[in-house]
Order: structure tokens, then C-alpha cells, then sequence
């Protein structure tokens, strides 16, 4: 079938899709949206009509501090991940040097580590009475701290490089896959003309890569605007610090929904200066963007500079935390396999793969609602029910204990009035709550995922199934999912480990004598027990490799390269 009659098939079949099904795919994708969406607009709603209003408070004293240490943060955060995620991108696409096609799937290595995790390694490993100190004073006969200068770990310049050496992979990534899907004959002609590898990558690649770069430094900018463990356990006074402490220590929940609320705007920002740095551009796919791509061939030293551009993030970022939690682990396996241990993984589990489960459901109900329903108001839900991605888990914490909390009073009060009975915390006192948050903040990367994926079938399809007499249901379950298997289960997965890792939301929503792998990890860091955190910690790591390796194949896949 020729392209246009394919064009012509599609714009015909929307219509009639949508004719034929049934309401309830629309309903239900509204009804979706309406519970995703209901965080935030508890959050603005508590921040406007607070119990106590400290907010002139917190503008005097806090919030100023709070707000340039995270400006700072940020900005240092962004610089150091672009610098190694766009120098990595380039090396491993367009450069021939050794070691290219290991680091090619390596470089995401990072991307499992969290970044309390390696917080906590490092300062395990540089702290005054860590190795590195240690075997400093004993070669050159120091004998205490001031004898000499080390830089200090526990500082907004540690929290930065630590946050920066496992959030480069956002930028990474999508740099590279857009490089792959540029055209050779764009290297060819810049070649033709003189220009040499790097004059090629700012003058012809950058340009044309900037909105894949955009959004993957706006990602990097979200993920350390959430951080909690790093900052928390280096001193580092940010906004999401300042949330906790206003929230659990000072007993302010007002207070710190406003706070939540400038987080909200710290996003809206960046989701605005994203969309805004790509408005008017326009890209079509070229011809020979599948042609294998002639690289780079460079001098002896050039080729070094390449392989410690990719090899010194990885070492930093994975191989050194990774076998340090290894040692530890082994060190004091013993004493760490107990359990608390056993009971906190078990929860880790359960946790994530039902909160998995849940986002790839509702996933799947949004994007096939949007397929039979291709409308303005569909495509507007979508992206409503997509904004738990961008919201830091501090934030999302409160805006889902505020209506949580209120149905349990709300019951609570009705049951004692009409039977005497006392139903208690029924959701915002248990793990409900947990994996409501979970779903909401991830519901995005399966919603996109199978979005994605669905864009790829041919409406014929479905028209076929619906001419011999199955619902839209039925098509989905008997025609659909059995294609989008793959898709699903990398969905599932990535959802899977983005719930392991979660931190900041935990902390706060968490019942009673109720432990993640992440939170155990955390109270033994805060009780300066970092060996102990090694083997939680490690568990953690391992479990985030799996989608790093689908990850990378699906990316060196999408293009044959010579």
C-alpha cells in the first residue's frame, strides 16, 4: 500500500472509530484524568487557603535562601550533565575509537544508581576518616585536618557533581537517538567542505539534535528539583528540603504546600522554556536516515580523548559506587541479611509491581481512548494526566495526603456518627497511598510507552475486528495487546524500577513501621550506618540494569550503523 493511501486509510478510520465506540472509553478516560490531576489542585487549593498562613514568614527568612541554593543546584546540575551527556553522544555515534560499542549500552549504566545512593558511597569513601584521607595522612604523615586541604563532599558543589554523574543519561540518551536519526549525507557534505569532526558537531549536529537535547535537560532539571536524599544527607538547603522540614518538623502543612506550589512553578517554568526553545522548528525524516553512518577516523590521541570522555562518567557513576555496595556488602552480608531486610524487599516488591501493574493499566484505557477518540479534549486529557511526571515527589506527597487524609475524616466521622465505630486511617495510613502517588508520578511513562506503540498499527486493524463483530474491548484485548506485548512489558519494567528508587514521596507517605528498600537505605545513611545501607543499596542498583539493557538495544536497533 502506497503512503498516501495509507494517509488517506487513517484520516478515514479516526472517524469512523470513534462513531462506533463506545462512550465509556471517553468517560473513563476522564474520570482517569480527573484522579491523576487531583495532587496538584489540592496542592494550589492548600496553598492559597492555608490553616496558618506563614507564608510572608517563609519569604523573609527560608524561601529566598531555599531558592537560590536550588538555582544553583540546578544550574550546575544542567551544565555538568550537558557537557558529558552531549560529549558522550557524539563519541560513541560519530567517533571510531575502542571501546566505542561497549560504551555504547554503559554510558546508561549510571541511570541505575540513585543519586542518595552514590551521596552515600562517596562520602563513605572521601569523608575525613574514609580510605582516601586515610591513605593520604598515612603517605605523607599527616597527622589531622589541618594539615592539609581535601575538598568537602557534604557541600552544594558535592550535591551537584553526585546528582550530575547519574542524571547525565536523560541527556545522553536522547542526544544520541537523535544523531542516529540524522542523515549521513549531512556529515558528508560537512566533511566535503573541510570541517572537522567537532566543527561538524557544532555547526550541522547540535543545531538540528537541540529539542531531543531540550527535553532531556528538562528532565535532568525535574529529577534534581525532586532529590531529596543528596541534599538532605550534604546539608543542602533546597526547596524540597525546605518542604520536609516546614512540613514534618515544623508541622506546617500550609506552609509547605506553598512551598510545593513555587516547585510547581519551578516546572511550569521549564516545561515552558522546553516547548518554547522548539517552537518554530520543524523536522522531517531525510531519505538516507537509515544509511549506515561512515564515522569519524581520528588520530591515536583523539581516539584517548574519547575513551576517557566515556570511560571516566562510567567509572565515576557506576563502577566505583557499584563495587564499593559490592564490597560492603560482602563485608557485612552477615549482619545486614535479616528481617528487616527480607520484610522491607518483600515491600519494595510488592509495591512496585502493583503500582506497575496499575499505571500500565490505566495506561493502556488513556492511550486506546485516545486512539478512539483522536479529539482536541482527548489529546488535552493526555496531557493532564501526564503532569505527575513533572511534579517532584515532595509535591506530589502533599497533594495526595490532602484529599486522602480528608475522606478518611469524612468516613471516619460518618461511621462514628451512624454506628459508634472508628474506621481509622483507611487510605492516607496505608500503603493505598503509596501506590496511588507511585501511579500518578509514573502514569506518564506507560501512557507514553503504549501511545507510542499504538500509533504504529494500522487503523485497518481495527476496522477489520470491528466489521467481523468485536467491541473496541474486545479488539483491544484479542488484536492490540498481543502486539504491544514488548512495549508493555518494557513499560512495566521501567515503572518497576522508578518505584524502587523513589524516595522523597515515600519518606512522607509511607504507614506506620512500614520500610522500602529506599527508605531502609536512607535511615541507615541519616544514622551514619553506611555500611549496613550496602547490601539494600546494591539490590536497588541491580534491579535498575535490566531496563538499561532494553533501553540500549532498542536504541542501536533503531539504525543500522557501519
Amino acid at each position: 500500500m502506497s503512503e498516501a493511501a495509507t494517509s488517506v486509510d487513517a484520516g478515514l478510520s479516526q472517524p469512523l472509530l470513534a462513531k462506533r465506540s463506545s462512550p465509556k472509553w471517553m468517560i473513563s478516560a476522564l474520570l482517569t484524568t480527573a484522579i491523576v490531576a487531583l495532587p496538584v489542585l489540592s496542592v494550589i487549593f492548600l496553598a492559597f487557603f492555608p490553616e496558618e498562613n506563614i507564608w510572608p514568614h517563609l519569604i523573609e527568612t527560608t524561601l529566598p535562601r531555599y531558592l537560590t541554593t536550588t538555582l544553583k543546584l540546578m544550574i550546575g546540575v544542567g551544565a555538568l550533565t550537558l557537557v558529558i551527556g552531549l560529549a558522550s553522544a557524539w563519541a560513541v555515534t560519530m567517533c571510531e575509537f575502542p571501546g566505542r560499542k561497549f560504551f555504547e549500552w554503559a554510558m546508561l549504566l549510571p541511570f541505575a544508581v540513585p543519586a542518595y545512593v552514590i551521596a552515600y558511597v562517596y562520602t563513605s569513601l572521601l569523608d575525613y576518616a574514609g580510605p582516601v584521607q586515610g591513605t593520604l595522612r598515612d603517605l605523607f604523615g599527616w597527622t589531622s585536618a589541618a594539615d592539609y586541604w581535601f575538598p568537602e563532599i557534604r557541600s552544594l558543589e558535592g550535591a551537584t557533581l553526585m546528582i550530575g554523574l547519574v542524571l547525565y543519561p536523560y541527556v545522553y540518551l536522547l542526544a544520541r537517538a537523535a544523531f542516529l536519526e540524522q542523515s549521513p549525507s549531512l556529515f558528508a557534505v560537512s566533511r566535503s567542505l573541510g570541517h572537522s569532526a567537532l566543527s561538524t558537531f557544532f555547526r550541522v549536529v547540535l543545531p538540528i539534535a537541540r529539542p531531543a537535547v531540550a527535553v532531556g535537560l528538562s528532565l535532568v532539571l525535574m529529577e534534581t528539583l525532586n532529590d531529596f536524599g543528596t541534599v538532605d544527607f550534604f546539608a543542602v538547603q533546597t526547596l524540597t528540603a525546605g518542604l520536609f522540614d516546614t512540613w514534618l518538623n515544623l508541622g506546617n502543612l500550609g506552609g509547605a504546600a506553598q512551598i510545593a506550589t513555587t516547585m510547581l512553578i519551578f516546572v511550569v517554568i521549564l516545561v515552558t522554556l522546553e516547548r518554547y526553545s522548539r517552537r518554530r522548528q520543524q523536522q522531517f525524516a531525510a531519505r538516507d536516515n537509515r544509511d549506515p553512518i561512515q564515522r569519524f577516523t581520528m588520530s591515536f590521541p583523539r581516539q584517548m580523548i574519547c575513551l576517557a570522555v566515556c570511560a571516566l562518567p562510567v567509572l565515576f557513576g557506576f563502577v566505583i559506587p557499584g563495587a564499593t555496595l559490592g564490597l560492603y556488602a560482602w563485608e557485612y552480608f552477615g549482619e545486614s541479611w535479616n528481617p528487616d531486610f527480607v520484610r522491607n524487599t518483600f515491600n519494595s516488591l510488592f509495591l512496585s509491581s502493583t503500582a506497575a501493574l496499575t499505571t500500565l493499566l490505566i495506561g493502556v484505557t488513556l492511550a486506546y481512548s485516545r486512539r478512539l477518540h483522536n479529539t482536541r479534549k482527548m489529546q488535552v486529557l493526555m496531557r493532564l494526566s501526564s503532569l505527575g511526571y513533572a511534579m517532584p515527589g515532595a509535591v506530589l506527597a502533599v497533594g495526595v495526603i490532602v484529599p486522602l487524609a480528608g475522606f478518611d475524616n469524612w468516613l471516619d466521622s460518618l461511621m462514628r456518627d451512624v454506628f459508634g465505630i472508628s474506621t481509622g486511617l483507611l487510605l492516607s495510613g496505608s500503603a493505598f497511598a503509596l501506590v496511588f502517588a507511585y501511579t500518578v508520578r509514573f502514569l506518564a511513562v506507560s501512557a507514553g510507552s503504549v501511545e507510542s506503540a499504538l500509533q504504529k498499527i494500522t487503523p485497518s486493524m481495527d476496522m477489520a475486528s470491528r466489521s467481523l463483530g468485536h467491541s473496541p474491548g474486545n479488539t483491544l484485548v484479542h488484536v492490540h495487546l498481543p502486539m504491544l506485548r514488548g512495549t508493555l512489558v518494557t513499560a512495566a519494567l521501567v515503572v518497576f524500577v522508578d518505584c524502587m528508587k523513589e524516595l522523597p514521596a515515600t519518606l512522607i507517605l509511607r504507614p506506620f513501621n512500614f520500610e522500602t528498600l529506599a527508605t531502609y537505605v536512607y535511615q541507615f545513611a541519616s544514622d551514619e550506618r553506611l555500611y549496613h545501607s550496602a547490601l539494600p543499596a546494591l539490590i536497588i542498583v541491580l534491579a535498575g540494569i535490566i531496563p538499561i539493557i532494553l533501553m540500549s538495544r532498542s536504541i542501536s536497533n533503531s539504525r543500522s550503523i557501519a
